[in-house]
């Protein structure tokens, strides 16, 4: 208690953007139609262009501020008793999970991985949200869950044929998908067979057992009959 996160001393910048805060405004004033990407791009390109003379200014300006970076998280840790190390640690683990998650679901867009199939759920949401009433999107959503409930076998049959032609569409984009990254060399973004296979149905695991019993009952008889 009394120490928090927000305490704890900020990592110096990069030589790259301390580039970018001292000319930025120059480059806005120059450029004042372009958009932040536009901008960013030009400085990127202004940042190559710099000779290595200049770009030295702000790399010394990096080493001097990780020196004194290092004496203030030596103090900052001194005063920490073992539980609040622990639950800080903690709470870094749990944002740089984040920050990777972030980063990997931006990767598979920019490779143009296929959207999951949506259940029959999902497809009845989509469909009826706009029109639903509701104080809020978290209402909306309870209310027409509640009505996903209530309806019948029969009712929720369109929307979940939609969704079984989802699941073929999806396993078809995937395996076009996957075949594509393998030619790029990124087989750790390729599923398993184990991921693959899909799960048996209750039904067809109760009927794998008794043709199972049936084929152990058949073989005692025909052994029987042996004898």
């Amino acid at each position: 208690r009394g120490i928090s996160s927000d305490q704890r001393p900020k990592r110096p910048l990069t030589a790259y953007l301390r580039f970018v805060i001292d000319n930025r405004p120059a480059f806005r004033e120059k450029n004042p139609e372009a958009s932040n990407l536009e901008l960013i791009k030009k400085l990127a390109g202004a940042w190559k262009e710099l000779p290595a003379s200049q770009k030295q200014v702000y790399e010394e300006a990096r080493k001097t501020d990780w020196k004194r970076y290092g004496e203030q998280m030596a103090a900052y840790k001194a005063q920490l008793t073992p539980a609040q190390a622990a639950a800080l640690k903690e709470e870094r683990r749990k944002q740089l999970a984040k920050r990777r998650s972030i980063r990997a679901k931006k990767e598979l867009n920019l490779l143009g991985k296929p959207k999951r199939a949506r259940s029959g759920f999902n497809i009845f949401l989509s469909e009826n949200f706009q029109e639903s009433e509701g104080i809020s999107p978290v209402a909306k959503l309870k209310k027409l869950f509640d009505t996903w409930q209530k309806l019948s076998t029969s009712q929720k049959q369109p929307y979940l044929q939609l969704a079984e032609d989802d699941k073929v569409r999806y396993e078809n984009e995937m395996k076009s998908w996957e075949a594509k990254m393998i030619e790029l060399g990124r087989e750790d973004l390729v599923r398993s067979k184990k991921q693959r296979l899909k799960k048996k149905p209750v039904e067809t695991a109760k009927q794998a057992e008794t043709a199972k019993a049936s084929s152990g009952g058949n073989k005692a008889k025909l052994k029987k009959s042996e004898e």
